[in-house]
This record gives structure tokens, C-alpha cells and sequence, in this order.
């Protein structure tokens, strides 16, 4: 139990397919019900696919676990319909400080500037996340939430999977034309499909400590080097909803786990650093340590891998959760299309092109930031406190400091579902890029530009194209939106971070990537570039 929360038992229920023994074949069945595997049953319900969850427990994530929701996920929830109440419950924060010793040694800032719907990040409680997510869930027609079934066994075929699932009721077989594994780190389908991961097991231990307190400390990222009140090693602090506080101690790779994590030890440690006279409970107190790895294919047969079943990063830079979201906002516009007839199977496979492209940039990022923060030898740590001695009065040191790179979208610059530049264009959205927001009018009122997007491919055209305009490749259609008619761009925000001169052009997929782009409105140009974006062009 925590102080600050109680978590909820949610009921098991027998299915139907359970009790008759018939055998039924589902479009989409998902395992795991963490924050990936209940955004994957949102996104396929909100693309119109029905979709099975299963899940072997019967309430939230235990513990406070992961805790930083960056800027895209939650534009992602926001389409799902949740954006706005994660922001609200959760704690905003744009500024990182990183300290060394007593001194401030860099500060940056991740969102400068200003006219984005959502912050850069929040700070929550991943129990409060899935709540939402399950309530969504219950409320939608198209997703069947299924407590306490554990998948025990998986046999494929080459057109669908066969599962086998544990229940308080025994055991029954159901069919999958697709499944979903966002069963976690320890992920049974990995082992299911004969699939094992590669890369790195970093050796240090660190303490997490969610302490409930009414502090001072504004609501930045603060990360410590060599702190006095822990001397050697790093400390992290966050503030999260209803007055707790992350903290996380680095203890090195030859603490004990079970010694560090009792009271007797942890609460001489928080006392240094937050003093003798500051009252504060213990919440919940874990030690941990992580990995950087991958497997070598997100795709066995019918099976599609994503988060942390797929890949595992350190926590350190917030890009555990925040990178299973954007593979499933990757992945499930694609299945639908497929599910339909509509574009090729090997539209699959381009999620997994894509997302381990993606995988690669966070195991890359995520590796560099360990071996700052956690020195391997007395050359490292010289060089890292050099770096951290530099930042504090000179510029060039500062992008050197490296206390976590913080989660940001992989723009895919070398999919194939992209069609490259033949135009010339400045700034950021180049293809393959994620869609930056901006503030619109839509209908009169204030809106969103992601939000007038939609949920499938939409082309946006910046001046006037008669009303209704549509560019379609067989039954894929891709609608017009003109910026001054159908939205309008009053403050210019939105002409200027995409170039969007008079008849620029460019066409948007349903995960609000830029596929390609041009400086005037030619439908051949734009029906090539929707049919290659569905793979069924190259």
C-alpha cells in the first residue's frame, strides 16, 4: 500500500469464447497491459480496429515506476482523448538543472519557445497514467479489457497466431490474426517466439525513493555530481503529483540491493540530503538496475514487438515508455490499413525499419548518458568532471554535460515510406519528421493544428483549393486541408515552422509524420507519394 494512493482491484470476467469453448479469431489481440499495451488498445479502437487486451494481473503498476511523460506521447494521448487530463493531474516542468558538488554547472531548457498545445514534460505517477488509460478503455466498444489472462502458450500459422490462455476458469485457445506483445522487459512472448535480446547490462545500482514531503525545490529536473550530501556518486530529484518526490541515489555496482533498500539505510541518506529537520514519509523504495538492448527483430510471424518487450534503455532521460507510445502510434495506422486489404503485409515490416532505427538513436543516447554518469574508469571520471568543471563558465563544455538526453521523437529520415525533397524549403519538417503543433482557428474558435490533423492522412495546403479537394490511391483517400480556409493561421506560427509560403504543399501520415512535400499543388506528385507511404510504391 501506498500513502498516497489506493490501488484498484479490476474484475475478472469469464469470456464468452471461454464458456461456449468455441474457438474465435480476433483482428488484433494484445499482451500486456502497462501504458503500451493500453495505448495500443486506444489506438486501435480509435482507428476502428477491435482489439483484445489481456493482461495476468488485475489492477495498475505497483510503485511509482516510470515517471516523465515527454511532449509527443502526449500529444499521441491527446488524439486518444486524455491529453489535456494527464497535463492537469500531473506536474509540468520545461527546465533542467544539473549540478556539481555545490555548484550549478548547466541549465537548459526543453520547450523555449512558446505556442505548443503540450508542455515538454510532465511528471507522474505511471499508476495515475494506466488509471486513465483503463478507464478509456472501458469506455470504448471496441476494446475487450480481460483481467487475470495469462498467455501460456503461442503456436503460429501464416496467416494468423493461436493463443493459449490461463484463467481463474482453466485454459482455452483463442486466435489472432495479429499480436501485440507489450508484455515488458521479462516479456513470455519473446521467449514464445525463440527471440532473446542484445546488448548491454550496465552493472551499477541505483536506489529509487518516492518520498512524500512539502518541499521547496521548484519543479525542474534537478541531477547532482558528487554531491556533499552523497558524495562520489549521482542524485536525480523530480517532484510528481500529490507531494512526492523521485529521488533516485546512485550506489554503485557493489551495494547490496536488499540492505540498500531498507528503511534503516535509505532514511539516513534523505535526511543528508534534505536535512534533519525536514519532514517527509517514505512511499515506496526499490533499487534497480538497467540495460541498454534490443532485439535483433521486432516482427516474428504474427507477432509484433513494442516497448519494453521490444527494447530496454535506463531511465535516465525519460525514453522507456515515452519511445513504447510513439511505436505503437507508428504501428497501429499501418495494421489497420493491412487488416483492410488496403496496402501490402510489408507495410508491417516498416515498422519494424522504422521503430528499430528508433530503438538504435535511444540505446545510442541512453548509452552515452550512462557512461557519463556512471564513469567505468579514473580517465572517464577525469574527463566527465572536467566537463562539468568547464560548463560552469564556458559555453563550449555545456552540450557536453550529459545527465540523461531527454526523450525526443526519431525523425525516420531514411524510410522508405518517405518521398524526398525536390523543392527547396527551410526549417525542421523535412520528411520523415513528426509534426511540430501550432495554434490555429478552426471554425472560428481556438484550436490545435495536430488536432485539426485528424487521425488519418490529411494534406495540408497552405492557400485556397476548392472545398472538399481529395487525393486518393484506391480506397486510401487523403483529405485537404487548406491553412486559411478550412484552418486558419492568424498568429503565423504555424506558416513559419513549416515554410508554408503561398501553395506550399505537404501530405501528412496518420501518425502526423511529414511523408513528403512541395511548393505547389500537383495531385500526380501527391497520389506517388500516398501510394509509397503505404508501401505500395518504392
Amino acid at each position: 500500500m501506498l500513502k498516497t494512493y489506493e490501488f484498484p482491484e479490476f474484475d475478472y470476467i469469464c469470456s464468452a469464447e471461454q464458456r461456449d469453448g468455441r474457438l474465435r479469431r480476433h483482428p488484433v489481440v494484445i499482451v500486456g497491459g502497462g501504458p503500451i499495451g493500453l495505448t495500443a488498445a486506444l489506438d486501435c479502437a480509435k482507428r476502428g480496429i477491435p482489439a483484445v487486451l489481456l493482461d495476468d494481473n488485475n489492477t495498475v503498476s505497483v510503485g511509482s515506476r516510470a515517471v516523465c511523460y515527454a511532449k509527443r506521447p502526449l500529444e499521441i494521448w491527446d488524439r486518444l482523448g486524455c491529453g489535456d487530463r494527464l497535463v492537469e493531474k500531473g506536474v509540468s516542468w520545461q527546465v533542467g538543472k544539473v549540478f556539481f558538488g555545490d555548484d550549478l554547472a548547466y541549465s537548459f531548457n526543453l520547450l523555449p519557445e512558446a505556442d505548443h498545445h503540450m508542455p515538454a514534460m510532465i511528471n507522474l505517477q505511471q499508476y495515475y497514467l494506466e488509471e486513465e488509460l483503463v478507464a478509456l478503455c472501458d469506455a470504448s466498444d471496441l476494446v475487450d479489457l480481460r483481467w487475470k489472462h495469462k498467455v501460456v502458450g503461442l503456436e503460429q500459422t501464416e496467416d494468423h497466431a493461436v493463443l493459449t490462455v490461463e484463467t481463474p476458469d482453466g485454459v482455452f485457445a483463442m486466435e489472432a490474426d495479429w499480436v501485440i506483445a507489450c508484455d515488458g522487459a521479462r516479456s513470455d512472448l519473446r521467449g514464445m517466439v525463440g527471440a532473446d535480446f542484445a546488448g548491454k547490462v550496465f552493472e551499477d545500482r541505483f536506489l529509487i525513493a518516492d518520498v512524500v514531503m512539502k518541499a521547496d525545490f521548484p519543479t525542474e529536473r534537478w541531477f547532482w555530481f558528487d554531491p556533499p550530501f552523497h558524495r562520489g556518486q549521482s542524485v536525480l530529484l523530480h517532484k510528481q503529483s500529490d507531494n512526492v518526490w523521485r529521488i533516485d541515489f546512485q550506489l554503485g555496482r557493489d551495494a547490496d540491493p536488499e540492505e540498500a533498500k531498507k528503511p534503516e539505510n535509505v532514511l539516513p541518506r534523505l535526511k543528508a540530503m534534505l536535512g534533519e529537520d525536514t519532514e517527509f514519509e517514505l512511499e515506496w523504495v526499490s533499487v534497480y538496475q538497467f540495460a541498454c538492448r534490443r532485439m535483433e527483430k521486432f516482427r516474428h510471424g504474427r507477432v509484433l514487438f513494442a516497448g519494453d518487450a521490444a527494447h530496454q534503455v535506463s531511465p535516465f532521460g525519460a525514453r522507456g515508455a515515452n519511445t513504447g507510445v510513439q511505436d505503437i502510434d507508428n504501428l497501429t495506422w499501418k495494421l489497420r490499413l493491412v487488416l483492410d486489404g488496403l496496402a501490402p503485409e510489408a507495410l508491417i515490416d516498416s515498422y519494424e525499419d522504422e521503430r528499430i532505427f528508433a530503438a538504435d538513436e535511444n540505446l545510442l543516447a541512453s548509452t552515452r548518458s550512462t557512461d557519463f554518469i556512471t564513469p567505468k574508469n579514473r580517465m572517464s571520471r577525469v574527463f566527465r568532471d572536467a566537463v562539468l568543471d568547464l560548463a560552469k563558465t564556458h559555453d563550449f563544455a555545456r552540450p557536453l554535460v550529459n545527465s540523461g538526453r531527454l526523450s525526443t521523437p526519431t525523425p525516420y529520415c531514411n524510410s522508405p515510406l518517405n518521398t524526398p525533397d525536390e523543392d527547396d524549403f527551410r526549417g525542421a519538417m523535412v520528411p520523415g519528421t513528426n509534426c511540430a503543433d501550432a495554434p490555429v482557428k478552426k471554425g472560428g474558435k481556438d484550436d490545435w493544428f495536430l488536432r485539426a490533423l485528424g487521425d488519418g492522412f490529411a494534406i495540408v495546403v497552405f492557400g485556397d483549393l476548392p472545398h472538399g479537394k481529395t487525393i486518393a490511391v484506391g480506397e486510401i483517400e487523403a483529405p485537404v486541408i487548406a491553412v486559411g480556409t478550412d484552418i486558419v493561421d492568424e498568429k503565423g506560427v504555424l506558416t513559419e515552422r513549416y515554410d508554408g509560403a503561398s501553395g506550399a504543399v505537404y501530405l501528412i501520415r496518420p501518425d502526423q509524420y511529414v511523408a513528403g512535400r512541395w511548393r505547389t499543388f500537383d495531385p500526380d506528385r501527391i497520389a506517388a507519394a500516398l501510394a509509397r507511404a503505404t508501401g505500395q510504391r518504392h
